[in-house]
């Protein structure tokens, strides 16, 4: 199932403009690890995990920071240089993290 879901996504970023490159998003991820963790689970207390969130929420969220319509005073910095495939190509590489939640005895 979760390989489905990933060649959908992928199959889902390819009908932009730019088909997204799982390798380049993760190297891209390597600047993200500081607050959100070299696996996408956050390591600072205010950043959220992006181990494996839908695709289109991480590109909406990074758009909506270029643009300024979603402000931090960290990510607003960070992302107005991002271009589209930069966006494109990290939104696959933490969508494709796979997650596993344990429920507590």
């Amino acid at each position: 199932m979760k390989q489905i879901l990933l060649l959908v996504t992928t199959l889902f970023v390819s009908l932009g403009a730019s088909a997204a490159d799982l390798q380049q998003g993760r190297a891209k991820a390597n600047a993200c690890a500081v607050c959100h963790g070299q696996n996408g689970l956050a390591s600072h207390p205010e950043a959220p995990n992006l181990a494996g969130q839908p695709i289109i929420y991480v590109t909406q969220q990074l758009k909506n920071y270029k643009t300024g319509r979603r402000t931090n005073e960290i990510m607003s910095v960070i992302a107005k240089p991002l271009s589209e495939q930069d966006i494109d190509d990290l939104a696959l590489w933490y969508s494709s993290m796979q997650v596993e939640v344990k429920m507590a005895n």
